[in-house]
């Protein structure tokens, strides 16, 4: 056996475990909450509520720990939405990775602020990135689709953005905590 051998001392091991899920967790968050809201609940508006998570765990984790959640994995969990939803292949991977960059983009601001402005952002850039995802769809089937379900949408984003937060902020301050492992 090796001197350093992980063998040798299953505490540096079960670190190593503990540090590598704790990087992990952003992500595993965001594909587990798309895989349970694609089951067929039969809840009301519940197809809605996909692209609503995906657009809160994106932000909040570029927001407050972007290494966490890299492009690519941001782009993967969107191909993920449009394989889940109706909407065509790989427009929610462009679409998250723009809302990712643009959390980016304002991170230096947003992340030392008050809630409120967070929400704020974050309600905008919902609104945008749905905005956006509602156009795609219309430019793609080319006919001019309602614009209540993009409503609702908005009105989704804005209002289960501070539960979501709350969920996330509990695991991002516990558990999943980097700075613990």
């Amino acid at each position: 056996m090796a001197l350093g051998s992980p063998l040798r001392h299953p505490t540096h091991l079960l670190h190593q475990i503990d540090a590598a899920s704790r990087w992990i967790f952003p992500c595993a968050t965001l594909i587990f909450g798309l895989f349970v809201l694609g089951m067929p609940f039969g809840i009301p508006g519940q197809a809605a509520l996909r692209p609503v998570y995906a657009m809160g765990c994106v932000y909040f984790w570029s927001l407050y720990r972007p290494a966490s959640l890299p492009a690519p994995l941001a782009a993967l969990c969107g191909l993920l939405l449009d394989l889940l939803g109706l909407s065509p292949f790989g427009v929610w991977a462009a679409l998250l990775l723009l809302l990712q960059w643009a959390t980016l983009l304002l991170r230096r601001k947003l992340a030392p602020a008050r809630f409120l402005l967070v929400w704020a952002a974050f309600t905008v850039m919902a609104v945008v990135i749905s905005s956006l995802a509602w156009a795609a769809d219309c430019a793609l089937t080319l006919t001019w689709l309602p614009t209540s379900p993009l409503m609702f949408e908005w009105l989704l984003s804005a209002g289960l953005y501070p539960t979501l937060t709350a969920l996330l902020i509990r695991a991002h301050r516990a558990p999943a905590a980097v700075e613990l492992a």
